[in-house]
């Protein structure tokens, strides 16, 4: 079995996707109504769907505190360039740090969330004794 996708509601489709294309290399796969739907998809396969069904609200979507998703790359450069790309439009404030057993940060993303860009450096498991 294997995750294949994730509905996210917001209230602007767009500014989401485009947020998500630009910084994550998502690519946009369908496109549903005018600020209806949009279906990502990244090079693994799994789809991102950025939703706003609600179209008499315009209120933003409340996620809780600790609700985020989270993209892992292989190293610190990768963290380090996807930060600066960000940070260059403004957007970034916490620079990328070093704890938890990842190097990493965390942006407010459009549509209310929270994203975190990491790579894992967990400690490297003892050798056992023949």
């Amino acid at each position: 079995m294997k995750l294949n996708h994730v509905n996210l509601p917001v209230r602007d489709v767009e500014t989401a996707r485009d947020f998500f294309t630009k910084y994550f290399g998502l690519v946009t796969v369908q496109e549903v109504g005018k600020n209806f739907l949009a279906i990502l998809q990244d090079d693994t396969g799994l789809v991102l769907n950025l939703s706003h069904f609600d179209k008499n609200s315009t209120a933003e979507v409340e996620y809780h505190k600790d609700f985020h998703i989270g993209f892992f790359v292989e190293t610190r450069e990768e963290v380090d360039r996807i930060y600066q790309l960000i940070s260059a439009d403004g957007i970034g404030d916490e620079a990328p740090e070093r704890k938890e057993g990842r190097y990493g940060f965390y942006i407010a993303a459009p549509g209310g969330f929270v994203v975190e860009v990491a790579c894992m450096e967990w400690p490297k498991m003892a050798t056992p004794k023949e």
